[in-house]
Order: C-alpha cells, then sequence, then structure tokens
C-alpha cells in the first residue's frame, strides 16, 4: 500500500489557493515552527497557536511559550498563548506512562493538541488549522495527518496536511534555529521524553 504524500497535498491546496485564507498553526515550539512559518506565511494569514500542555513544568512552558513570541515578532505573525495546565496532558495520557516514546501515549498527545487547535480554529473563524508537529523525523507524521483529518470533520475546520519535514524542511528549523539563536532542547517536552533522553545517556 503506497504511503499518502502529505507535502504534494499541502502543495495542491496552496496552489488552489486565489486569496489569503487565516490559518491556525499549532505549534509545539519556536524551533520546530520555524520552517513551517517560512513555508506558509506567503500564502496564509498565520496565527501561532501556543498549546503545550505536555511540557514538563511551568518553567519549561514559559521558556519556551518566550522564544515563541519572540520568533513571531521576527515574522510578523500572529500568537495565541493558551494557559499551561499539565493536567489537561496528564489525564489524556493516564494508564500510558510506561509506553515508549512515539507510541500510543504520543498519539493520545498529538490529538490532545489538536483537537484544541481545530476547537479555537472553529470557534475563532479560522479557515484552516495545521501543526508543526510533523517537521521532526521523529513523529510520525501518516498518524498526526489521520487526527487531523478526523479532528477536521468534527468541527468542520479545514486541515492543512502537511509534512514540513520533506524538501529539508528539518534541516532548515535547525539552521533558522540558529541564526535566530533560538532555546532549544534534546527532548520533545514532556517528563517521559525527558527520561527517555537521560536513559539514552546513560547507555
Amino acid at each position: 500500500m503506497n504511503k499518502v504524500n502529505y507535502d504534494k497535498k499541502m502543495q495542491e491546496v496552496i496552489n488552489g489557493l486565489t486569496a489569503k485564507p487565516k490559518l491556525l498553526l499549532h505549534s509545539c515550539c519556536a524551533p520546530c515552527s520555524t520552517a513551517c512559518i517560512e513555508r506558509l506565511k506567503d500564502f496564509f494569514d498565520v496565527t501561532v497557536y501556543y498549546y503545550n500542555p505536555n511540557l514538563d513544568g511551568e518553567k519549561e512552558f514559559n521558556l519556551r511559550s518566550g522564544e515563541q513570541v519572540r520568533l513571531n515578532k521576527e515574522y510578523g505573525v500572529q500568537t495565541v498563548i493558551a494557559p499551561y495546565n499539565s493536567q489537561d496532558f496528564y489525564l489524556s495520557v493516564k494508564g500510558l506512562e510506561k509506553e515508549i516514546e512515539g507510541g500510543k501515549r504520543c498519539e493520545k498527545c498529538f490529538y490532545l493538541r489538536l483537537d484544541k487547535t481545530a476547537e479555537y480554529a472553529k470557534q475563532n473563524g479560522f479557515s484552516y488549522f495545521a501543526t508543526t508537529l510533523t517537521v521532526s523525523p521523529l513523529k510520525n507524521a501518516e498518524k498526526i495527518n489521520q487526527i487531523g483529518e478526523f479532528l477536521a470533520k468534527e468541527y468542520n475546520v479545514e486541515y492543512l496536511y502537511s509534512d514540513f519535514k520533506k524538501q529539508g524542511g528539518y534541516l532548515k528549523s535547525i539552521e533558522l534555529s540558529k541564526k535566530f539563536n533560538l532555546y532549544r532542547q534534546n527532548y520533545c517536552g514532556c517528563i517521559y521524553s525527558k527520561e527517555e533522553v537521560k536513559k539514552d545517556d546513560k547507555n
């Protein structure tokens, strides 16, 4: 069975645009959002939605959200910072604490964050919603896009398919992170991914 080319699907939407629609872009962090904003800003009226209750503490949340605000000013895009509430995350992944990184726990986390993004997009008149999560080679772009597609039907708002790591997107995000001197961590954000990295470092 052939895999869906989500990068191609996004480009087809872009090619068919006759105006500059409002797009709500969920961002996991400023470094990942760099290449995504670059790809989208000429075709969409982008607002970045920062909803990440998975982050392991308010200090980490404030560091990352602050960098997002700083970056968005560079690009001239709007920012919405959703309040930090770690209980949203812990309740959504309850029972999956021992799952491996990239497994079912991560899928629940993807769903949680995209669900809130789709809801906000619907309530605030956005034509599309999307996420920066697909820029990472460690994230399952197929699963993320399937969740986005499902939520688009639930909320009746268009989901913009993506695989932002394509066309050198991930490498570009690293390059742009250095250019803007962005705070960058070596783990996804939750306490479980942090512990996984610590284990790998010890081995």
